[in-house]
């Protein structure tokens, strides 16, 4: 592919391998790959992934990934401000994105992209669950406030223990009938199985005219050019073979391992990040007589200092066509930025510019540092005894550990120099629009197609304000441009597409 920069003198000729990089075959390259080639069919574009297969990491469903974060149970997302009353802006924010999440993945069955809604998503009720006088009514404040927005219109509240039994019996057997309990219900909810969906978005794209998708290459080194372009260094895995690529535009979607390549592009606007890396475990659950008597995402209220990965939920699950069972995830700390990388990362990614936001970070952060070092000498029974808050009843024989993925949270530096812990994703752009990299984790996937439009936003400009882009995003984004939480029949009339679409009205798992 050719592109041309005027000069003051002459009109140089600059040849590149490729229009767009992906780096890392997560959800995030997957989304963008799929969105740019959709808009312009022409873009020769390039992924290059690590490990040997897509979705490996972050996205894969054991690692995290799973609920479809719309706000309908992350208490996370609507935090409790010391007048006791609830901000449920993120909440809105979260719920409207996953919308447009929804919106794309109906687009991509409708064009034949995606071929089976059930390979991916179900519709699996989001339940809150609470005990507690304080809890309690901070849960009924958080319900009153969100149901006045159309997008949580649906939701449903109960102190009633015989009613929150029918909706979560596991739950609700063996537990103190004198306790006060409150839950929020959403039988709109899902589950989603992110590695599924990006396998199949990368199945696609790699039979696309002009796109190769390389397996077991790192990226080793990435230049920016005089031209504009930037220079990639790649490294064959299985060969050894070290190779050059140029391109016009690169996306860094790699996960944890994003601020380290981030810091390798030196840009300006990436001075300054730096990560906080958090691993995760899950009690899975062995007994199918137990998995099939739950059905529901169950999430409660976070200990104080812990990261929202972190907020406790009792997990229903279909991972291969599969009901599965988790609960946790329970926090530890690594100093891996990826489930599959080194122990030298969290070393190799401080620098000059990031070290007193890190710094200052980390004295602001003792509460998680308190939180992740109990988290870390927890015995089995332990990890046992936070289970059965949630479900009285439940037998250690019935779990085992299962690994979870790392999330590398983001620090930002602040004006004064000093530094913030984030806990959300962050895009990183070049002034230029030349280079990308998302950074951060939750809500991450299930927001990953608003996130990209955000980065072509930036990156592309020119082509996001012509007629023909702006054509393409509403066809593949009715409500694009538009807030569904101001709209109600846009909201019911965006709904009753996506469900049919996506047969979430088909099979309730309740």
């Amino acid at each position: 592919m050719w592109f041309y920069k005027m000069s003051r003198k002459k009109k140089t000729v600059v040849e590149t391998d490729a229009d767009v990089i992906l780096i890392g075959a997560g959800i995030m390259s997957a989304t963008l790959g799929v969105l740019l080639k959709e808009l312009n069919p022409n873009l020769s574009i390039e992924i290059y992934e690590r490990l040997d297969v897509a979705a490996a990491e972050s996205s894969d469903a054991w690692n995290n990934a799973g609920t479809g974060h719309s706000a309908f149970c992350e208490l996370n997302y609507t935090p409790q401000k010391a007048n006791g009353t609830v901000d449920v802006k993120k909440a809105v924010s979260i719920a409207e994105s996953f919308e447009v999440s929804k919106q794309f993945w109906t687009y991509l069955l409708d064009k034949g992209i995606l071929k089976d809604p059930a390979s991916f998503i179900r519709n699996i009720p989001h339940l809150s669950f609470v005990w507690g006088e304080k809890n309690v009514e901070y849960l009924k404040t958080r319900y009153t406030n969100l149901k006045s927005c159309n997008l949580f219109a649906e939701m449903q509240y109960s102190e009633n223990p015989s009613e929150i039994n029918e909706w979560i019996p596991l739950v609700m057997e063996g537990r103190d009938d004198k306790q006060p309990i409150a839950a929020t219900k959403v039988d709109l909810g899902t589950d989603v199985n992110f590695g599924s969906l990006t396998r199949e978005m990368f199945n696609y794209l790699a039979k696309q005219d002009k796109v190769a998708l390389h397996f077991h290459h790192e990226i080793r080194d990435l230049n920016k050019q005089d031209d504009g372009s930037w220079e990639i260094k790649v490294k064959n895995l299985d060969s050894g073979k070290k190779k050059k690529r140029l391109a016009k535009f690169v996306f860094i979607g790699a996960g944890g391992g994003s601020l380290l390549l981030l810091e390798k592009a030196n840009i300006k606007e990436g001075k300054g990040f730096g990560g906080f890396p958090v691993s995760g475990q899950w009690l899975k659950c062995t007994n199918e007589e137990v998995i099939a008597r739950h059905h529901a995402k169950v999430y409660g209220k976070a200990a104080v200092g812990a990261p929202p990965m972190s907020v406790p939920h009792l997990d229903t699950r279909i991972i291969n066509g599969k009901q599965a069972l988790l609960f946790g995830p329970y926090a530890g700390f690594s100093t891996k930025f990826l489930k599959n990388g080194s122990y030298f990362d969290l070393a190799a990614s401080i620098k000059l510019s990031n070290i007193r936001p890190m710094i200052s970070a980390g004295l602001k952060s003792i509460d998680l540092t308190k939180y992740l070092i109990e988290q870390v000498r927890q015995s089995p029974e332990d990890r046992f005894a936070a289970l059965k808050e949630y479900m009285p009843n439940a037998d250690i024989k019935d779990w085992e550990l299962e690994i979870a993925g790392q999330r590398v949270q983001v620090i930002k530096k602040k004006p004064s120099g000093g530094g913030i812990l984030e806990f959300g994703t962050e895009v990183v752009s070049a002034g230029d629009g030349s280079i990308a990299a998302l950074l951060g984790a939750s809500p991450g996937a299930s927001t990953a197609v608003s996130i990209m439009i955000e980065l072509m936003n930036r990156c592309f400009k020119k082509e996001m304000q012509t007629a023909d882009w702006q054509s393409k995003i509403r066809e593949m984004i009715p409500s694009f441009g538009q807030k569904l939480a101001e709209d109600d029949e846009l909201c019911q009339e965006v709904r009753q597409r996506t469900s049919a679409a996506l047969k979430l009205n088909e099979e309730v798992i309740a």
